[in-house]
């Protein structure tokens, strides 16, 4: 049996074959850290967003990243449609005209067929939602929201600078143009318990969204985070720990939620601990048992409020 509704398999069930996501960098930056919010940014946000990494600080071109992504994408898995993924820092933190006009340039590629746009639930308006709905026409189209918990008091701790009800908003909006919405979700978070990561899975199921992605919290070199977990402030979760609380996580969500990832892809020279993020094909294979001997799966709790 399917113990969760994978995100491939349900870009197969759309698409019929193999889609491969390309991330970019759209040269953005966040609000958290250019000072409208603050300048310190979340505390475990390095350089790079918590994303593709700053490429465009290299000189790579939106157009570059897209056909060297799709380049990569079809010696590798055969590829041959693709979604762009605006992935690093805040993807609607710009005027309406100038997000249209990225946007529009990366769809413009052959096999180009879907927009996923990451960004926080604080930096959207009716305007730019309907920009995205508008793209609903001809492509697959994907909203990813940070979340990370949904709990104030952790928001406050890692400095998101925005509450639960801000991103229950967002939704709100979102679902009100027919959008897809995923949710980003960190497990291990300072100060949260499993009640509290368990009551964030509630949360996200009670607001029936479309999608969760999914990672432990990891420290990377430049953070806040790294200078906490340093000072032996902040002890990261084992992976076997992980696995577990994924698990009792996926549970309470809906089958019919798209999870779109499973565990994080820190670029491996800046991670400072758990070095076991890196060996994901282990990980994977881990939470893979973990199903198997728990007789587990995604909505398998669903009702159960344990």
């Amino acid at each position: 049996m399917k113990r969760y509704r994978d995100y491939n398999s349900y870009l197969r069930e759309i698409f019929g074959e193999r889609v491969q996501k390309i991330p970019l960098d759209a040269g953005f930056t966040c609000p958290n850290r250019d000072g409208t919010i603050s300048r310190g940014g979340c505390i475990y946000c390095d350089s790079r967003g918590s994303g593709s990494g700053a490429m465009t600080q290299r000189g790579e071109s939106l157009e570059e990243q897209i056909l060297r992504g799709m380049n990569w994408a079809g010696k590798k898995y055969g590829a041959s449609k693709f979604i762009a993924y605006f992935q690093s820092f805040t993807n609607t933190y710009a005027p309406v005209a100038q997000l249209r006009d990225l946007y529009d340039r990366a769809l413009k590629h052959e096999g180009m067929v879907g927009l996923s746009v990451g960004t926080r639930p604080d930096c959207l308006d009716e305007e730019i939602l309907g920009l995205l709905a508008a793209y609903k026409e001809k492509v697959l189209v994907w909203l990813e929201l940070g979340l990370q918990s949904a709990h104030d008091t952790t928001l406050l701790k890692i400095n998101r600078g925005h509450d639960v009800a801000c991103f229950d908003r967002a939704v709100a909006g979102a679902r009100a143009k027919g959008l897809n919405v995923c949710a980003h979700v960190i497990l291990g978070l300072p100060g949260e318990n499993r009640k509290m990561m368990m009551e964030t899975a509630r949360h996200l199921a009670d607001l029936a969204v479309e999608g969760v992605k999914i990672h432990a919290l990891y420290v990377v070199k430049g953070t806040l985070l790294a200078e906490i977990h340093e000072q032996r402030g902040y002890r990261c979760l084992e992976r076997e720990e992980y696995a577990d609380l994924l698990l009792d996580f996926l549970e309470r969500l809906p089958p019919a939620t798209v999870i779109q990832r499973l565990t994080g892809d820190p670029v491996p020279s800046e991670l400072l601990a758990p070095l076991w993020i890196r060996e994901k094909t282990k990980t994977l294979n881990l939470i893979a048992k973990r199903f198997e001997e728990r007789a587990s799966w995604q909505g398998k709790s669903v009702n159960n409020d344990q």
